[in-house]
C-alpha cells in the first residue's frame, strides 16, 4: 500500500468529490460545518447539499476553486482515500462563535486549525487519519503557522454515530504531540494545541 498526501488544489476537486461521494462525506456536509453559520450550513445539507446554487457542495467547490490553504488529500495506491481540513483558524468562523471552544485570544496570529477528517470506508482503521494529522502539522508549519489547534472528541463523551468523530479523537491528537488547552466552558469537544 503506497500512501501519498498532497495539499488540495482546484485540480484535485474531482478526486475529493469521488472520495466524499453522493453523501458529501457526511449528510451533505461538504466540509462546510466550520465555515458557515449554523442556519446557513443546515440549509445546505442533506438532499439540499447538491443544490447548484445554495448547496454545501457548490459552496465548498467555490472555496476550493478560489485557492488558498484548504486541506490535505490522501491517496492510497493512487486512489483518493482520506481528507483533512487544515487552514488558518480565521478561515473557520464557527470556532469564534462556539461557547466551548472560542479562543481566549481571537486575534492571536499564526494559529491554524485542523477541523475535519474523512477517510473512505475501505481505508479506515489503517492509520490514515493519524498520517493526515501529522502531515497537516508539517504543512501548516511550512505555510508559516506558529501553532496548530484541533477540536477532537473523547469517545467516552460521544453517544452518537461514527460521524460524530469527524474532528478526530483526543488520543489521536495526543499521539501527535498536541496538549489539552484550558477553556472557559467545558463542552463535548476538547481544544488541543501543538506549537510548530
Amino acid at each position: 500500500m503506497t500512501v501519498s498526501i498532497e495539499p488540495l488544489e482546484a485540480a484535485g476537486w474531482d478526486d475529493l468529490s469521488t472520495l466524499f461521494g453522493p453523501a458529501g462525506a457526511s449528510s451533505g456536509c461538504w466540509c462546510m460545518f466550520w465555515r458557515l453559520p449554523a442556519k446557513e450550513y443546515s440549509a445546505g445539507t442533506g438532499s439540499a447539499a447538491r443544490d447548484p446554487v445554495h448547496g454545501n457542495k457548490v459552496k465548498f467547490e467555490n472555496v476550493v476553486r478560489a485557492g488558498g490553504p484548504i486541506g490535505l488529500l490522501a491517496y492510497v495506491d493512487g486512489a483518493p482515500a482520506g481528507w483533512c481540513a487544515v487552514a488558518p483558524r480565521t478561515t473557520y468562523p464557527r470556532v469564534f462563535t462556539s461557547p466551548t471552544i472560542v479562543p481566549a485570544d481571537p486575534d492571536e496570529p499564526g494559529i491554524w486549525s485542523v477541523t475535519c477528517f474523512f477517510v473512505g470506508r475501505k481505508y479506515r482503521r489503517a492509520g490514515l487519519a493519524s498520517a493526515l494529522l501529522g502531515a497537516a502539522v508539517e504543512w501548516a508549519k511550512e505555510q508559516g503557522a506558529i501553532a496548530v489547534e484541533g477540536y477532537p472528541v473523547d469517545p467516552r463523551d460521544v453517544r452518537g454515530h461514527a460521524g460524530d468523530f469527524f474532528t478526530g479523537t483526543v488520543s489521536q491528537f495526543e499521539r501527535a504531540g498536541f496538549a489539552l488547552q484550558p477553556r472557559a466552558k467545558r463542552g463535548r469537544r476538547a481544544v488541543m494545541r501543538r506549537s510548530v
